[in-house]
């Protein structure tokens, strides 16, 4: 787990959005696009008698796989020439490897050191643990505020860089339901700083406002699995 002594740090990058570069993603039309309607408010909340160690453990290897997968869809578009920095509005971010160095790399090479540390972390029987009897470490919530903010790093990246294409493959309610569904969840536990977040407060005001529900066309989506231990 050496990425654990790694950082990311998010730094103004110089440039300006271009007056021309309208956010897309902010426009009614999209905003109210959901594949359900469910309320995400009432659904994060813990649940009477599940520990909620199990319950962060649960949601966060969920969401792993989802943005994981979200990412995927437009991953062809995510090039070193397209994205040649991890950029969300005039905020570049830098990843940091185990012994505090930062390394230059492009958004597909920094989601890549995202996706691959979680993965490695989140399949650690000493870190999220499934057997019976195994106990979580000590250091569990500081290590799970540490994934949302990479997980939030990527899904900001692909509303700011990459909403055209997740529009063009209709995929834009997922994405809308999968963002909702985690900012109320890492509302709900405090797991987010919100300086961290302050880049993308506008979308998270019009998306997460009543309780994130919005006009949506079947039940599903970002769902929380069982992480339970085996018994």
């Amino acid at each position: 787990m050496d990425w654990l002594m790694g950082k990311s740090k998010a730094k103004p990058n110089g440039k300006k959005p271009a007056a021309e570069e309208k956010k897309m993603y902010l426009e009614p039309e999209y905003t109210k696009s959901r594949i359900t309607d469910i309320g995400f408010k009432e659904l994060v909340v813990l649940p009477r008698e599940i520990d909620l160690n199990e319950w962060l453990a649960s949601n966060t290897t969920t969401f792993f796989h989802h943005v994981n997968l979200q990412y995927s869809t437009i991953s062809e578009f995510c090039t070193g020439e397209a994205c040649q920095t991890m950029a969300v509005c005039n905020t570049q971010y830098y990843w940091y490897d185990e012994r505090g160095k930062k390394v230059k790399c492009t958004a597909p090479q920094y989601v890549d050191f995202v996706m691959s540390s979680v993965q490695k972390l989140v399949t650690d029987e000493d870190v999220f643990p499934t057997k019976y009897g195994r106990e979580f470490p000590s250091s569990f919530e500081s290590l799970v505020k540490k994934i949302c903010k990479y997980l939030f790093h990527v899904l900001a990246h692909i509303y700011w860089s990459h909403f055209k294409e997740t529009l063009a493959l209709e995929l834009h309610g997922h994405l809308n339901t999968l963002y909702v569904h985690f900012i109320l969840f890492a509302r709900e536990f405090n797991l987010l700083d919100p300086k961290d977040t302050a880049v993308m407060d506008d979308l998270t005001e019009v998306l997460c406002s009543g309780g994130g529900g919005g006009e949506g066309a079947s039940s599903g989506g970002a769902g929380a699995q069982n992480h339970g231990k085996e018994r």
